[in-house]
Order: structure tokens, then sequence, then C-alpha cells
């Protein structure tokens, strides 16, 4: 499940030069959610995608490093948003007029793999916010905004106090929220600045907002074999890096240390059935050898 949830959260980069392909992909039961787009060039080609001109015409001509197309965001977009995987080939003509002719520019793309079943709950500032799944099931969050958002929220609404319209929200939320309820069954907490703090100026009402998902997969599930091979090995460096061993173990612990506080009658009983199993299977171990030696 930690495997899972760092997949889930992980925020992907991928990048290609003009006449690469550019592939994005998701793990299963995810797909693309795409955050943010660049194509264009603002930084000089001995940094990222060298010119393809030779060595002795680069003096000749003069590279454009503030050099940007407006349209990149939407073309993400439309290719990739909600897909399990996409690839297509980078060039100007895809995003419509070329800015800066004669220089050659890349793609930068900034994506997170959203699961393709979420919820999403709001408590309005000092509410206690609670989340739960079914038997079975565990949570995974998403993602999780504490603070007061441009477009604010229609179950908490903003009372104009005189205060302007400011958009402000606590770094550590998403953070707090997995320490609270990761791989937890059900989890409450209260949307108040004594758990997250106050990110926004004295007066500012604030709400918790909190996309999860319920999940009954331990482990990441193997990506789909029917894909084509090209888009499989470009994307293997897209893979994020294992959780480690000790991140694993501490996630099954925490799993266990919620289990038995929130069942422990029934974690007493699996404790004094293990220990009468352990009994009997010992009596009749040493039942066997008194036989065998008097045999």
């Amino acid at each position: 499940f930690a495997g899972y949830i760092s997949q889930v959260l992980k925020n992907y980069t991928d990048h290609a030069c003009d006449g690469e392909y550019v592939s994005l992909r998701c793990p299963h039961r995810t797909t693309i959610s795409i955050q943010s787009s660049f194509y264009g060039r603002i930084v000089p080609s001995h940094q990222l995608c060298p010119s393809r001109y030779p060595h002795s015409y680069a003096p000749l001509i003069k590279e454009d490093v503030a050099c940007s197309v407006g349209t990149s965001l939407q073309k993400m977009l439309d290719e990739c948003q909600d897909r399990r995987s996409c690839q297509f080939l980078v060039n100007s003509r895809l995003f419509g007029t070329d800015p800066c002719p004669g220089t050659g520019k890349y793609l930068l793309v900034w994506y997170k793999c959203r699961p393709n079943e979420y919820k999403s709950k709001v408590a309005c500032e000092d509410d206690k916010l609670r989340l739960s799944c079914k038997k079975s099931m565990v949570i995974a969050i998403y993602s999780a905004i504490f603070g007061r958002t441009q477009g604010g929220s229609l179950e908490c609404p903003y009372q104009n106090l005189g205060m302007p319209m400011i958009e402000c929200q606590s770094a550590t939320a998403l953070q707090l929220m997995i320490k609270r309820c990761h791989g937890k069954r059900s989890c409450s907490i209260y949307a108040s600045t004594y758990e997250f703090g106050d990110p926004c100026y004295p007066g500012i009402q604030k709400h918790l907002n909190v996309i999860y998902t319920c999940d009954n997969t331990p482990l990441l599930l193997p990506v789909d074999e029917t894909e084509p091979p090209g888009l499989s090995s470009s994307s293997s460096s897209m893979e994020p890096v294992g959780v480690g061993t000790e991140m694993a173990l501490l996630s099954n612990i925490l799993a266990a240390y919620a289990f038995i506080t929130e069942n422990p009658e029934r974690a007493a009983l699996y404790f004094v059935s293990g220990v009468c199993i352990g009994l009997v299977l010992t009596l009749l171990a040493l039942v066997l050898r008194v036989s065998c030696r008097t045999d």
C-alpha cells in the first residue's frame, strides 16, 4: 500500500526536445492529471536540448531564451488529461504560431496520477472532518488543502468582513492528512489552525478540502502488457523509485496500530485465539514425541 500511495502522490515531470516523443504514463487504476506545461525556451541550448546546428554555425545564430507559447497547457490537456497514457511528437506546429523561428524549443510537463474513483470532503474552519471507507478498504489521500482558495468553497462561503479575497494555503496540509489517515479505514481531524497552523492573515475564514479514494489493493498492480512496447520502454525512466523497506515496515506498523485502537475487542480475541492455537499445537507435538519414544 505504501508503494501504491507513493506512486499516486508523486509529482511527475517529463520533457522532450523538438523532434522527440514525449510519453506520459500512470499506474494501474489511475489517470493523468496535468498540473502545468511549458513549450519554448528560457535556458541556453547548452543547458537543455542542444542545438542541432553544427558548432561552426552556432555563433551565427542568435538564440532566443525568452520564448514561450501560451497554448501549451491547453494542448497537453487535450492530448493527455484523464488518460492512462499518452505519447506524441513534439514540434512547433502542434502549438500554433511559432514565437521564435530558428530557435530549438522543448516541452516541459508537470502532472500527477489521479485515482479513477475518488471522493471529496470539505470542512469549514473549526469543524471536524471525518473520512471513512467500507470494510476491507483503506483510505488513500490524493490531495489536501487548508486555507482559502481563490474560488472559495460552496460549503463554506466567504463572508466579506472588509478583508480582501486573498488565496492562502497551508504547506503541510497534505503531509498531515497522510500521517493521520494513511492506510486507515476511518479517521477524523479538526479543520483548525491548531492542527494546520494559520497560513492566512488574521480574520480570514479558512476551510479544509480533502480528496481521497478507498482502496483494497495492498500493492501496486502490474501495468498492462497490452500497450505498445515503444511506450513502455520510453516511460521506464518515469517509474518512481520504490519505497524502502523501512517505509513499508512503518506503514504496516501504523496500519496494525490503527486496527488495534479502533477494534480493541477483536484484537484481544485474535491474540487469545493465537495463544490457544499455539498451546494446542505444542501439546500435540509433545504427545507425538512421547509416543514415538515409547515405540
